[in-house]
């Protein structure tokens, strides 16, 4: 099956997403809001965070070995059983550490089908397609995170906080569950892995991590990446500590989402107004401001307008960061550089919130958003220097190539 060919697969796959996402994103204000509850301080918090990316550091190279030297659909359906328990069983958790257990089977769920779904949309994209359709692919991320905040503030908004974010991670799971639905026939059996056509072997990790590229897209990522986890984990613990209830958390981190799919609609005219580079670069520059103003005490309305203009300017990150790894990445290697730029992820994911934390502590609530606006600064100055581009004849070969194929009948 050509790359580029019919995108029935592609919508299936934003929907399953859309619901995989959406229980992660209300699972993990709850799990804030349960830890609470059962006596967790900021630091806790932080920690239980963090656990949420620990183990899927150790497992997401493997996993793109795996994706790069076979299919790619056998770990969605992996992630979404490890989704669907992690968020059930964390419901029923008890104690502190039982939680952290949990969270973090339900990041190794995530990252499995994360994995399974950029490898398919890197695989079965041509790449003049990869920006749309990475951009497309990461709007079923945004339909979960807008909806998700909204249904967990829901359920957890009355006077039974524990009782509330319990039943908020029960239904996180049988939403988790739904996404299986959308998953069949999604991968195109004579799709061939790239690593089964290239001489050589296996590419090795530090070469891949050398390619220039690569390192400026996994930070670029896990900025992006990092300040969306403090905002969903941290923002519940802000709201606490500024009187403003459960429910207007969950429709200002919903805001958030919203105004990142309206950047990913608009990403295709963006690109060709400012180009790849000064738009990552000049959308971390402007989210580093916003990340340090979420800090300052303003009124309800105001921390809206920063939030939907924060979640615009992070809406840029995550596709464009993909599509500059994949097309960085050695022959044979993306999924593998995928998997690599998800470690960068959940590194950031578990070093972030643990920082945030030890800086909550310290520091106030509030300061763990200014370290995100420091993190952002230095990921737009690395942007700035510009990701490597192919040869404008390479690339135009590569657009050529199917069409040629299409004429030839194959």
């Amino acid at each position: 099956m050509r790359p580029g060919g019919n995108r029935g697969w592609l919508l299936r796959l934003v929907i399953a997403f859309s619901f995989a996402q959406g229980a992660v994103s209300m699972a993990r204000p709850a799990v804030s809001y349960r830890a609470l509850a059962l006596g967790a301080d900021e630091r806790a918090i932080g920690v239980i965070a963090g656990v949420y990316a620990l183990l899927p550091v150790f497992a997401a190279v493997p996993l793109g070995r795996r994706t790069d030297h076979g299919r790619c659909a056998p770990l969605l359906p992996v992630g979404v059983v490890l989704i669907s328990g992690g968020c059930a069983l964390s419901g029923l958790a008890g104690s502190l550490w039982a939680m952290a257990v949990w969270s973090g089977v339900m990041g190794l769920g995530h990252l499995c089908f994360v994995i399974g779904a950029q490898s398919l949309v890197a695989r079965q994209s041509a790449p003049h397609e990869q920006d749309r359709n990475f951009g497309h692919f990461t709007i079923g991320a945004s339909l979960g995170q807008l909806v998700g905040p909204i249904a967990a503030g829901a359920l957890i908004g009355g006077p039974d906080r524990a009782g509330g974010s319990a039943l908020a991670l029960l239904v996180a799971g049988a939403v988790a569950a739904v996404a299986c639905t959308s998953l069949w026939r999604i991968e195109h059996r004579r799709t061939t892995p790239a690593a089964r056509t290239t001489a050589g072997g296996r590419v090795p990790v530090h070469r891949i991590l050398r390619t220039r590229g690569v390192p400026a897209g996994i930070l670029v990522s896990l900025s992006v990446l990092s300040a969306t986890d403090i905002l969903t984990a941290y923002l519940p613990v802000v709201g606490e500590h500024r009187g403003i209830a459960p429910s207007v958390i969950g429709l200002l981190l919903s805001l958030r989402a919203a105004a990142t799919i309206a950047c990913r609609l608009v990403l295709t005219p963006l690109l060709r107004l400012l180009g790849r580079t000064a738009l990552l670069a000049v959308t971390c520059l402007l989210a580093a401001v916003l990340c340090a103003g979420v800090a300052v005490p303003v009124p309800v309305w105001a921390l809206a307008l920063m939030l939907a203009a924060l979640g615009f300017c992070l809406g840029v990150g995550q596709p464009l960061s993909m599509t500059t790894v994949v097309q960085a990445a050695p022959e044979g290697a993306r999924s593998t550089a995928l998997a690599l730029r998800l470690t960068g992820n959940r590194l950031g994911q578990a070093a972030a919130p643990a920082a945030a934390g030890l800086v909550a502590g310290v520091a106030g609530v509030a300061a763990p958003f200014v370290m995100l606006g420091a993190l952002l600064l230095l990921s737009g100055g690395v942007a700035l220097r510009g990701p490597a581009q192919r040869p404008a004849g390479e690339r135009a070969r590569e657009v050529r190539a199917p069409r040629a194929r299409r004429r030839s009948g194959a």
